[in-house]
């Protein structure tokens, strides 16, 4: 099926694993790896990149994610996503739309931004890569809060989708 065929009525289960398995690759990046920028900027300074458990784990874990987020994109294209509830109002099936092409963006550019960063090394590509942080967090919270209103004010029963 194509992305321009009929439109599933839920994602596949193999959509649903990648999506949450990135997810929690994502969360692990934040809460477990972080400290990669401390490693950076020290590696900057002194002109060496030291590899520790952190290091490895948070290149290994962006490296996956790039490689997951290819193999979700490619899912997206050939076999298409759910439509959007009847009665999602417009403005909200636009940004939905909208944010969930931003993370396909964000979620593909950050791995690359880090890894390029990283060996290159570059400061100015390091603060790009920040950036992108900064930005997904704001995603998610985006994320989160249009399941919520799906799931309390509108009732439309949206998560069944990824679950």
């Amino acid at each position: 099926m194509t992305a321009s065929a009929a439109r599933p009525d839920s994602y596949d289960r193999t959509q649903k694993a990648l999506h949450w398995t990135i997810a929690l690759l994502v969360g692990a990046q934040y809460l477990a790896f972080d400290g990669i920028g401390r490693a950076f900027n020290v590696g900057l300074r002194e002109g060496s990149f030291a590899y520790s458990a952190g290091t490895i784990g948070h290149i290994a874990a962006g490296s996956l994610i790039l490689g997951l987020m290819a193999w979700r994109l490619g899912l997206r294209l050939t076999r298409g996503t759910p439509p959007p509830p009847d009665a999602e109002p417009a403005i909200a099936k636009l940004a939905a739309h909208a944010v969930h092409w931003a993370f396909y963006g964000l979620l593909i550019a950050m791995p690359l931004s880090g890894l390029a960063a990283w060996f290159l090394p570059s400061r100015q590509i390091g603060g790009l890569h920040d950036l992108g942080q900064t930005l997904l967090l704001g995603l998610i919270g985006m994320h989160v809060a249009a399941v919520l209103v799906h799931q309390l004010w509108w009732r439309s029963g949206l998560i069944a989708r990824m679950t």
